[in-house]
Protein backbone atom coordinates (compact mmCIF):
# COMPACT_ATOMS: atom_id res chain seq x y z
CA UNK A 1 0.00 0.00 0.00
CA UNK A 2 1.08 3.37 -0.70
CA UNK A 3 1.84 6.01 2.00
CA UNK A 4 -1.52 7.44 2.72
CA UNK A 5 -2.62 10.65 4.56
CA UNK A 6 -6.50 10.00 5.58
CA UNK A 7 -8.12 13.56 6.71
CA UNK A 8 -11.81 14.83 7.12
CA UNK A 9 -13.10 16.92 4.51
CA UNK A 10 -15.18 18.90 6.43
CA UNK A 11 -15.67 19.57 10.25
CA UNK A 12 -14.95 16.04 11.63
CA UNK A 13 -17.15 13.46 11.93
CA UNK A 14 -16.95 12.31 8.60
CA UNK A 15 -16.93 8.72 8.98
CA UNK A 16 -12.97 8.58 8.96
CA UNK A 17 -13.24 5.76 11.71
CA UNK A 18 -14.32 3.20 8.97
CA UNK A 19 -12.96 3.91 5.86
CA UNK A 20 -9.62 3.29 7.71
CA UNK A 21 -10.76 0.80 9.04
CA UNK A 22 -11.24 -0.15 5.80
CA UNK A 23 -8.27 1.24 4.31
CA UNK A 24 -5.91 -0.45 7.19
CA UNK A 25 -6.21 -4.07 5.09
CA UNK A 26 -3.57 -2.78 2.68
CA UNK A 27 -1.28 -1.08 5.35
CA UNK A 28 0.90 -2.81 7.67
CA UNK A 29 1.57 0.56 10.33
CA UNK A 30 -1.57 2.74 11.07
CA UNK A 31 -0.77 6.30 12.74
CA UNK A 32 -2.70 8.63 14.20
CA UNK A 33 -0.44 12.08 14.46
CA UNK A 34 -2.65 14.86 16.42
CA UNK A 35 -5.51 15.35 18.62
CA UNK A 36 -6.11 13.67 21.37
CA UNK A 37 -8.90 12.02 23.40
CA UNK A 38 -11.66 14.63 22.19
CA UNK A 39 -11.99 12.97 18.94
CA UNK A 40 -13.73 9.17 18.44
CA UNK A 41 -13.40 7.12 15.79
CA UNK A 42 -16.49 4.43 15.58
CA UNK A 43 -16.25 0.78 13.58
CA UNK A 44 -18.97 -1.79 13.50
CA UNK A 45 -17.08 -5.32 12.63
CA UNK A 46 -18.52 -8.69 14.17
CA UNK A 47 -21.46 -7.61 15.27
CA UNK A 48 -19.81 -5.03 17.75
CA UNK A 49 -19.16 -1.52 17.84
CA UNK A 50 -16.03 -0.17 18.74
CA UNK A 51 -15.24 3.62 19.79
CA UNK A 52 -11.86 4.71 19.75
CA UNK A 53 -10.32 7.85 21.09
CA UNK A 54 -6.52 7.48 21.21
CA UNK A 55 -5.87 4.45 19.88
CA UNK A 56 -5.50 3.83 16.12
CA UNK A 57 -8.82 2.13 14.25
CA UNK A 58 -5.66 -0.50 12.96
CA UNK A 59 -6.07 -2.15 16.48
CA UNK A 60 -8.52 -4.11 15.57
CA UNK A 61 -6.97 -6.01 12.79
CA UNK A 62 -3.93 -8.79 13.30
CA UNK A 63 -0.61 -8.17 12.18
CA UNK A 64 -1.09 -4.41 11.98
CA UNK A 65 0.84 -2.10 13.73
CA UNK A 66 -0.32 0.88 15.70
CA UNK A 67 1.24 4.23 16.33
CA UNK A 68 0.61 7.22 18.66
CA UNK A 69 2.58 9.68 17.52
CA UNK A 70 4.68 12.84 18.84
CA UNK A 71 1.82 15.32 17.37
CA UNK A 72 -1.02 13.87 19.71
CA UNK A 73 -1.92 14.95 23.49
CA UNK A 74 -2.23 11.95 25.84
CA UNK A 75 -4.37 11.65 28.98
CA UNK A 76 -2.91 8.61 30.23
CA UNK A 77 -5.44 7.47 32.39
CA UNK A 78 -7.99 7.87 29.49
CA UNK A 79 -5.31 5.83 27.79
CA UNK A 80 -5.13 3.47 29.82
CA UNK A 81 -8.77 3.10 30.36
CA UNK A 82 -9.32 2.57 26.71
CA UNK A 83 -7.01 -0.24 26.16
CA UNK A 84 -8.27 -2.31 29.30
CA UNK A 85 -11.59 -2.02 27.82
CA UNK A 86 -10.53 -2.92 24.04
CA UNK A 87 -8.85 -6.08 26.10
CA UNK A 88 -12.56 -6.58 27.95
CA UNK A 89 -13.58 -6.93 24.25
CA UNK A 90 -11.74 -9.37 23.03
CA UNK A 91 -8.65 -7.19 21.20
CA UNK A 92 -5.29 -8.21 21.83
CA UNK A 93 -2.72 -5.24 22.83
CA UNK A 94 0.72 -5.82 23.02
CA UNK A 95 3.09 -5.36 20.70
CA UNK A 96 0.84 -4.11 18.21
CA UNK A 97 0.63 -0.49 19.82
CA UNK A 98 3.30 1.80 20.47
CA UNK A 99 3.50 5.30 22.12
CA UNK A 100 5.49 8.37 21.51
CA UNK A 101 8.34 9.28 23.83
CA UNK A 102 7.21 12.69 22.98
CA UNK A 103 4.05 13.19 22.92
CA UNK A 104 2.78 15.60 25.68
CA UNK A 105 0.22 14.98 28.27
CA UNK A 106 -2.87 16.27 29.13
CA UNK A 107 -3.08 17.03 33.12
CA UNK A 108 -6.38 17.56 35.58
CA UNK A 109 -5.13 21.02 35.72
CA UNK A 110 -6.03 21.34 31.23
CA UNK A 111 -9.14 19.99 32.23
CA UNK A 112 -10.28 22.06 34.89
CA UNK A 113 -9.05 25.11 32.71
CA UNK A 114 -10.61 24.00 29.52
CA UNK A 115 -13.83 24.18 31.75
CA UNK A 116 -13.59 27.33 33.40
CA UNK A 117 -12.66 29.32 29.98
CA UNK A 118 -15.48 27.73 28.11
CA UNK A 119 -18.01 28.64 31.71
CA UNK A 120 -16.65 32.27 31.24
CA UNK A 121 -17.37 32.84 27.87
CA UNK A 122 -21.03 32.14 28.06
CA UNK A 123 -23.12 32.73 24.82
CA UNK A 124 -19.62 32.94 23.15
CA UNK A 125 -18.34 29.69 24.22
CA UNK A 126 -16.41 27.74 21.48
CA UNK A 127 -18.33 23.93 22.01
CA UNK A 128 -14.41 21.99 23.22
CA UNK A 129 -15.20 18.84 25.21
CA UNK A 130 -13.48 20.28 27.97
CA UNK A 131 -10.90 16.95 27.98
CA UNK A 132 -8.57 19.52 28.24
CA UNK A 133 -6.98 19.29 24.64
CA UNK A 134 -6.47 23.20 23.85
CA UNK A 135 -4.82 24.37 27.41
CA UNK A 136 -2.76 20.94 26.73
CA UNK A 137 -1.44 22.21 23.48
CA UNK A 138 -1.21 25.76 24.89
CA UNK A 139 1.57 24.67 27.66
CA UNK A 140 3.46 22.73 24.49
CA UNK A 141 3.34 26.14 22.40
CA UNK A 142 4.58 27.57 25.75
CA UNK A 143 7.24 25.20 25.90
CA UNK A 144 5.91 24.35 29.75
CA UNK A 145 4.46 21.11 28.89
CA UNK A 146 5.41 17.75 30.25
CA UNK A 147 5.73 14.89 27.84
CA UNK A 148 5.65 11.06 28.18
CA UNK A 149 8.99 10.92 28.47
CA UNK A 150 8.87 13.23 32.22
CA UNK A 151 6.11 10.21 33.06
CA UNK A 152 8.74 7.46 32.20
CA UNK A 153 11.19 9.38 35.12
CA UNK A 154 9.56 9.23 38.16
CA UNK A 155 11.50 12.25 39.73
CA UNK A 156 11.72 13.97 37.42
CA UNK A 157 8.35 13.79 36.80
CA UNK A 158 7.41 14.48 40.57
CA UNK A 159 9.42 17.64 40.43
CA UNK A 160 7.76 19.50 36.96
CA UNK A 161 3.86 17.87 38.45
CA UNK A 162 4.66 20.14 41.56
CA UNK A 163 5.94 22.57 40.18
CA UNK A 164 3.35 22.95 37.09
CA UNK A 165 0.20 22.28 39.86
CA UNK A 166 1.14 25.25 42.36
CA UNK A 167 1.40 27.91 39.03
CA UNK A 168 -2.03 26.22 38.05
CA UNK A 169 -3.45 26.28 40.84
CA UNK A 170 -2.92 29.96 41.83
CA UNK A 171 -5.10 30.79 38.37
CA UNK A 172 -7.85 28.02 39.23
CA UNK A 173 -8.43 29.35 42.56
CA UNK A 174 -8.45 33.19 40.89
CA UNK A 175 -11.30 31.69 38.55
CA UNK A 176 -12.85 30.36 41.46
CA UNK A 177 -12.31 26.77 40.77
CA UNK A 178 -10.97 24.40 43.51
CA UNK A 179 -7.50 23.51 43.35
CA UNK A 180 -5.86 19.94 42.69
CA UNK A 181 -4.15 17.56 44.96
CA UNK A 182 -1.05 17.30 43.71
CA UNK A 183 -0.78 13.89 45.97
CA UNK A 184 -3.53 12.29 43.78
CA UNK A 185 -2.37 13.53 40.50
CA UNK A 186 0.97 12.34 41.62
CA UNK A 187 0.07 8.72 42.13
CA UNK A 188 -2.69 8.12 39.82
CA UNK A 189 -0.64 9.21 37.05
CA UNK A 190 2.40 7.67 37.78
CA UNK A 191 0.42 4.61 38.43
CA UNK A 192 -0.70 4.59 34.64
CA UNK A 193 2.58 5.56 33.22
CA UNK A 194 3.92 1.67 34.43
CA UNK A 195 1.07 0.37 32.54
CA UNK A 196 1.96 2.27 29.42
CA UNK A 197 5.69 2.30 29.74
CA UNK A 198 5.93 -0.94 27.33
CA UNK A 199 4.52 0.60 24.70
CA UNK A 200 6.16 3.96 24.83
CA UNK A 201 9.50 4.13 22.47
CA UNK A 202 10.88 6.28 19.90
CA UNK A 203 8.23 6.43 17.46
CA UNK A 204 10.27 8.36 14.42
CA UNK A 205 13.11 5.85 14.29
CA UNK A 206 10.34 3.12 14.40
CA UNK A 207 8.42 4.68 11.47
CA UNK A 208 11.52 5.57 9.59
CA UNK A 209 12.80 1.69 9.49
CA UNK A 210 9.16 0.91 8.60
CA UNK A 211 9.68 2.85 5.50
CA UNK A 212 13.25 1.17 5.47
CA UNK A 213 11.61 -1.86 5.41
CA UNK A 214 9.25 -1.29 2.76
CA UNK A 215 6.05 -1.20 4.91
CA UNK A 216 2.72 0.44 3.65
CA UNK A 217 2.09 3.52 6.44
CA UNK A 218 -1.50 4.78 6.93
CA UNK A 219 -1.68 8.49 8.49
CA UNK A 220 -5.06 8.49 10.29
CA UNK A 221 -6.29 11.93 11.10
CA UNK A 222 -8.82 13.14 13.74
CA UNK A 223 -11.22 15.89 13.26
CA UNK A 224 -11.70 17.74 10.28
CA UNK A 225 -10.36 20.31 7.73
CA UNK A 226 -12.47 23.30 9.33
CA UNK A 227 -11.38 21.80 12.65
CA UNK A 228 -7.51 22.89 12.03
CA UNK A 229 -6.26 25.83 14.17
CA UNK A 230 -4.54 27.43 10.94
CA UNK A 231 -6.90 26.70 8.26
CA UNK A 232 -10.65 26.03 9.98
CA UNK A 233 -13.16 28.25 11.34
CA UNK A 234 -11.17 30.20 13.88
CA UNK A 235 -12.21 30.47 17.27
CA UNK A 236 -14.36 27.61 16.51
CA UNK A 237 -11.32 24.82 15.81
CA UNK A 238 -9.75 22.35 17.66
CA UNK A 239 -5.43 23.24 18.91
CA UNK A 240 -3.97 20.82 16.28
CA UNK A 241 -3.45 20.69 12.47
CA UNK A 242 -5.77 18.89 11.06
CA UNK A 243 -4.97 18.76 7.75
CA UNK A 244 -2.85 16.85 5.35
CA UNK A 245 0.65 18.84 6.31
CA UNK A 246 0.23 17.81 10.06
CA UNK A 247 0.78 13.97 9.82
CA UNK A 248 3.86 14.96 8.79
CA UNK A 249 5.03 17.09 11.96
CA UNK A 250 2.73 14.69 14.18
CA UNK A 251 4.98 11.54 13.04
CA UNK A 252 8.41 12.95 11.83
CA UNK A 253 7.54 11.40 8.71
CA UNK A 254 8.73 14.03 5.82
CA UNK A 255 6.07 15.09 2.95
CA UNK A 256 8.43 13.48 0.56
CA UNK A 257 7.66 10.20 1.71
CA UNK A 258 3.33 10.51 1.54
CA UNK A 259 2.20 9.02 -1.63
CA UNK A 260 -1.38 9.94 -1.87
CA UNK A 261 -4.03 11.74 0.31
CA UNK A 262 -7.29 10.78 1.20
CA UNK A 263 -10.18 13.17 1.80
CA UNK A 264 -13.76 11.62 3.35
CA UNK A 265 -16.57 13.38 3.45
CA UNK A 266 -20.41 12.86 3.87
CA UNK A 267 -23.13 13.10 1.64
CA UNK A 268 -23.83 16.05 3.98
CA UNK A 269 -22.43 18.14 6.21
CA UNK A 270 -22.26 18.57 9.98
CA UNK A 271 -20.90 19.92 12.74
CA UNK A 272 -20.38 19.45 16.55
CA UNK A 273 -20.12 22.38 18.74
CA UNK A 274 -20.16 26.06 18.15
CA UNK A 275 -19.03 27.83 14.93
CA UNK A 276 -20.54 28.70 11.69
CA UNK A 277 -22.22 25.60 9.62
CA UNK A 278 -23.73 27.46 6.45
CA UNK A 279 -25.86 24.55 5.03
CA UNK A 280 -27.08 24.11 7.98
CA UNK A 281 -30.97 22.65 7.84
CA UNK A 282 -33.11 22.21 10.77
CA UNK A 283 -35.48 19.51 9.21
CA UNK A 284 -33.10 17.91 7.49
CA UNK A 285 -31.00 17.99 11.05
CA UNK A 286 -34.63 16.68 12.36
CA UNK A 287 -34.88 14.01 10.17
CA UNK A 288 -31.66 12.28 10.70
CA UNK A 289 -31.68 12.52 14.22
CA UNK A 290 -35.57 10.70 14.14
CA UNK A 291 -33.20 7.85 12.41
CA UNK A 292 -30.67 7.47 15.44
CA UNK A 293 -27.79 9.01 12.98
CA UNK A 294 -25.69 11.76 13.93
CA UNK A 295 -24.66 12.08 18.04
CA UNK A 296 -21.20 12.30 18.31
CA UNK A 297 -19.21 9.19 19.56
CA UNK A 298 -16.84 11.08 21.95
CA UNK A 299 -19.48 12.86 24.19
CA UNK A 300 -22.96 11.98 22.32
CA UNK A 301 -23.85 15.33 21.44
CA UNK A 302 -26.53 15.74 19.00
CA UNK A 303 -24.33 17.11 15.94
CA UNK A 304 -26.16 20.00 13.91
CA UNK A 305 -26.78 18.87 10.10
CA UNK A 306 -26.76 20.91 6.52
CA UNK A 307 -26.87 20.40 2.84
CA UNK A 308 -23.90 19.12 1.13
CA UNK A 309 -21.05 22.06 1.03
CA UNK A 310 -19.29 22.20 -2.08
CA UNK A 311 -17.52 25.44 -1.79
CA UNK A 312 -16.25 23.97 1.50
CA UNK A 313 -15.32 20.66 0.52
CA UNK A 314 -13.42 21.93 -2.80
CA UNK A 315 -11.18 24.16 -0.67
CA UNK A 316 -10.11 21.59 1.64
CA UNK A 317 -9.14 19.48 -1.04
CA UNK A 318 -7.05 22.30 -1.69
CA UNK A 319 -5.74 22.36 1.49
CA UNK A 320 -5.08 18.76 1.60
CA UNK A 321 -3.92 17.91 -1.96
CA UNK A 322 -6.40 15.54 -1.67
CA UNK A 323 -5.85 12.62 -4.73
CA UNK A 324 -8.96 10.60 -3.75
CA UNK A 325 -12.39 11.20 -1.90
CA UNK A 326 -14.57 9.19 -0.39
CA UNK A 327 -18.05 9.46 0.35
CA UNK A 328 -19.86 8.62 3.68
CA UNK A 329 -23.01 7.70 4.79
CA UNK A 330 -25.06 8.01 1.23
CA UNK A 331 -27.67 5.95 2.88
CA UNK A 332 -28.48 8.80 5.41
CA UNK A 333 -29.81 10.90 2.30
CA UNK A 334 -32.07 7.28 0.93
CA UNK A 335 -35.65 9.19 2.04
CA UNK A 336 -34.84 12.98 0.92
CA UNK A 337 -36.26 14.44 -1.90
CA UNK A 338 -34.77 16.81 -3.70
CA UNK A 339 -31.46 17.18 -2.25
CA UNK A 340 -29.91 20.67 -2.15
CA UNK A 341 -26.11 21.01 -2.87
CA UNK A 342 -24.50 24.65 -1.79
CA UNK A 343 -22.16 25.30 -4.86
CA UNK A 344 -21.61 29.10 -4.08
CA UNK A 345 -21.85 31.53 -0.88
CA UNK A 346 -23.33 34.98 -1.25
CA UNK A 347 -21.86 37.92 0.99
CA UNK A 348 -23.04 41.25 0.93
CA UNK A 349 -24.00 40.92 -2.65
CA UNK A 350 -20.92 39.25 -3.99
CA UNK A 351 -20.47 36.04 -4.78
CA UNK A 352 -18.05 33.45 -3.27
CA UNK A 353 -16.19 30.66 -4.31
CA UNK A 354 -13.82 29.93 -1.44
CA UNK A 355 -14.96 29.81 2.04
CA UNK A 356 -13.99 33.62 3.95
CA UNK A 357 -11.29 33.56 6.29
CA UNK A 358 -13.56 35.14 9.22
CA UNK A 359 -16.06 32.98 10.79
CA UNK A 360 -18.32 36.19 11.26
CA UNK A 361 -17.96 36.43 7.85
CA UNK A 362 -18.68 32.44 6.99
CA UNK A 363 -21.53 32.83 9.22
CA UNK A 364 -23.01 35.90 7.59
CA UNK A 365 -22.77 33.54 3.99
CA UNK A 366 -25.94 33.02 2.06
CA UNK A 367 -25.32 28.93 0.47
CA UNK A 368 -26.62 29.48 -3.25
CA UNK A 369 -27.87 26.26 -4.15
CA UNK A 370 -28.89 23.69 -7.17
CA UNK A 371 -30.98 21.04 -6.64
CA UNK A 372 -31.12 17.26 -7.48
CA UNK A 373 -34.02 14.42 -7.20
CA UNK A 374 -33.22 11.98 -4.57
CA UNK A 375 -33.58 8.15 -5.04
CA UNK A 376 -35.88 7.31 -2.44
CA UNK A 377 -34.33 3.71 -2.40
CA UNK A 378 -32.30 1.77 0.33
CA UNK A 379 -28.67 2.12 -0.94
CA UNK A 380 -27.57 -0.38 2.21
CA UNK A 381 -27.27 -3.24 0.10
CA UNK A 382 -25.43 -1.72 -2.71
CA UNK A 383 -22.07 -3.74 -3.15
CA UNK A 384 -21.12 -2.16 -6.88
CA UNK A 385 -21.85 1.68 -8.00
CA UNK A 386 -23.75 0.29 -11.03
CA UNK A 387 -26.36 -1.11 -7.81
CA UNK A 388 -27.30 1.91 -6.69
CA UNK A 389 -30.27 3.74 -7.75
CA UNK A 390 -29.72 6.45 -10.75
CA UNK A 391 -30.60 9.53 -8.83
CA UNK A 392 -27.50 8.27 -6.44
CA UNK A 393 -24.70 7.67 -8.87
CA UNK A 394 -25.53 11.04 -10.62
CA UNK A 395 -25.49 12.98 -6.57
CA UNK A 396 -22.26 11.27 -6.43
CA UNK A 397 -20.80 11.93 -9.43
CA UNK A 398 -22.16 15.40 -8.89
CA UNK A 399 -20.19 15.29 -5.71
CA UNK A 400 -17.07 14.24 -7.42
CA UNK A 401 -17.29 17.35 -10.29
CA UNK A 402 -17.90 20.08 -7.34
CA UNK A 403 -14.74 19.19 -5.31
CA UNK A 404 -12.59 18.61 -7.75
CA UNK A 405 -10.82 15.27 -6.51
CA UNK A 406 -11.43 11.25 -7.86
CA UNK A 407 -13.92 9.70 -6.13
CA UNK A 408 -12.31 6.46 -5.00
CA UNK A 409 -14.98 5.20 -2.07
CA UNK A 410 -18.65 5.41 -1.34
CA UNK A 411 -19.95 4.28 1.81
CA UNK A 412 -23.30 3.18 2.41
CA UNK A 413 -23.23 1.68 5.71
CA UNK A 414 -21.33 1.62 8.73
CA UNK A 415 -19.74 -2.30 8.71
CA UNK A 416 -16.88 -3.22 6.04
CA UNK A 417 -19.05 -4.98 3.86
CA UNK A 418 -20.98 -1.76 2.91
CA UNK A 419 -18.64 -0.23 0.84
CA UNK A 420 -18.04 0.44 -2.70
CA UNK A 421 -14.92 0.80 -4.57
CA UNK A 422 -14.61 2.88 -7.40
Amino acid sequence: MANTILVGAQWGDEGKGKIIDVLTSKADVIVRSQGGNNAGHTIVHGGSTYILHLIPSGILRRGKVCVIGNGVVIDPIALVTEIERLRRLGVKIGKNLLVSNCAHLVLPYHRLLDEQRELRKGRAKIGTTKRGIGPAYGDKAARSGLRVSDLMQPILFAKKLQAKIRENNSILQALGAKPINYREVHESYLAAGEKLRPFVTNTVVYLHRALQRGKGILFEGAQGTFLDIDHGTYPYVTSSNTTAGGACTGTGVPPHRMDRVVGVMKAYTTRVGEGPLPTEDRHLTQMLHSLGREFGSTTGRARRCGWFDAVATRYATMINGIDELAITNLDGMDNVDPIRICVGYRLNGKHLEVPPCDAVQLDNCEPIYEEMRGWNKSTSSAKKLSQLPLNARNYVKRLGQLTGAELSIVSVGPTRAQTIFL
